[in-house]
């Protein structure tokens, strides 16, 4: 357990100590390539999940697997990680485990009320442009993941078919195999994290300063649902990759106004 502590500690201080930039993204969403994000992190998470008795399988990555982890990686962090969700960032992704909040979503609530915006409003259209952007990369996600669905179940027939698989070729495959379920587990937990932080802060911004903008916000947030429903239900494959909702939304709006948007504002 000691070692342990020691090694959270590590991976920690090893994120605070990173230059801003580490956590860029790239193109569609992928993780920028570096030092921080492709030596760093993942040996990081490797010895952590070694240390917690987690699967850590010695095969070679595939294509599609190394395509799933960047994509995924991207909903572990956010462009303004170091503010509201670095805590959740360094446990989810260093130690594997939530922190000691696990059901507290109002880390970007608060980040959104400490930033000094030009109207009140703009808060609404962050929020909105949030999930947006969220909602614009789950479809690649949700493919990547059912790509490496795909990618666990051609080994499996594989090692059936195959006579002469030593039995410590097998046993790389369950942890490979127990490693990608793993990675998918984080993307589930990270997206129902973002949307009960995006939800949190829509209910208590509707308190404090109500506006129409709410409105498109609403509307995002419940195609978002959709997502985290089929996410939390590891449906990755068998409903394509879109949410079919034609942008009237997955479940009925909480916001019972009209109010058309005012334009957008910025900082």
């Amino acid at each position: 357990m000691a070692d342990l502590r020691l090694v959270r500690a590590l991976g920690l201080a090893l994120l605070l100590c990173a230059p801003a930039g580490a956590h860029e993204l790239g193109d569609f969403g992928r993780v920028k390539p570096g030092v921080l994000n492709d030596k760093i992190i993942p040996e990081t998470d490797r010895l952590m999940r070694r240390l917690g008795n987690q699967p850590v399988s010695d095969f070679n990555i595939t294509d599609e697997e190394r395509e799933m982890h960047d994509r995924v990686y991207r909903f572990l962090i956010a462009r303004h990680a170091r503010d509201w969700a670095f805590d959740y960032e360094q446990v989810i992704f260093v130690a594997g485990v939530f922190s000691s909040r696990p059901d507290k979503f109002d880390l970007y609530y608060r980040w959104l009320s400490n930033e000094r915006y030009a109207s009140s409003r703009v808060r609404y259209n962050t929020i909105a442009d949030d999930i947006g952007a969220d909602l614009l990369t789950l479809p690649a996600t949700f493919k990547a993941i059912c790509a490496v669905v795909e990618i666990d179940r051609q080994r499996a027939v594989a090692a059936t078919e195959l006579t002469d698989i030593e039995a410590s070729m097998l046993k790389q495959l369950r942890l490979r195999k127990a490693e990608n379920d793993l990675y998918v587990g984080r993307f589930v937990a990270a997206l129902g994290y973002r949307y009960g932080s995006y939800s949190y802060a829509l209910d208590h911004f509707l308190v404090e300063t109500p506006h129409g903008e709410a409105v498109v916000v609403d509307e995002r947030l419940s195609r978002l649902a959709g997502w985290v429903d089929r996410a939390e239900a590891f449906d990755f494959c068998g409903d394509g990759w879109d949410d079919g909702s034609g942008g009237k939304g997955a479940i009925p709006g909480r916001v019972l106004m009209d109010a058309p948007s005012e334009g957008e504002y910025r900082k």
